[in-house]
């Protein structure tokens, strides 16, 4: 598959207004505001968006995605300061929240393009 850089910016941009505050408010709930500043989470997502990109551009498989996973974890740990189970509570909880966000938008009918567009 290639890697198309019009795409990878629309990504990016797209996943720091969705993805970006998501984590931030996972990451205050869980490390603290002191380690979880917001313009953290925005690099999470960045970098996150960009590796993701190029690694699924590389590899494939189910080997890969666990790499990917904690590739991506590895990124939480390093900008929230936390160890390796925050990170991960961390990630969980940002899908929650998302999640939540998502159904709440769907019950006052605004979510359908936004769930489809996650997907």
């Amino acid at each position: 598959m290639a890697l198309s850089l019009d795409v990878l910016l629309i990504q990016i941009v797209v996943n720091i207004i969705v993805m970006a505050p998501v984590l931030w408010l996972a990451g205050r709930a869980l490390v603290g505001a002191q380690n979880a500043k917001f313009l953290d989470a925005v690099w999470i997502v960045v970098l996150g968006t960009v590796i993701s990109a190029i690694f699924n551009a590389l590899f494939s498989g189910i080997i890969a995605s666990i790499i990917l996973f904690i590739i991506l974890l590895g990124l939480v740990k390093h900008f929230f300061d936390c160890g390796w189970l925050k990170a991960f509570v961390v990630a969980v909880l940002a899908v929650i929240i998302f999640v939540v966000i998502i159904a709440i938008l769907a019950a006052i009918g605004i979510g359908i393009g936004l769930t489809l567009w996650a997907l």
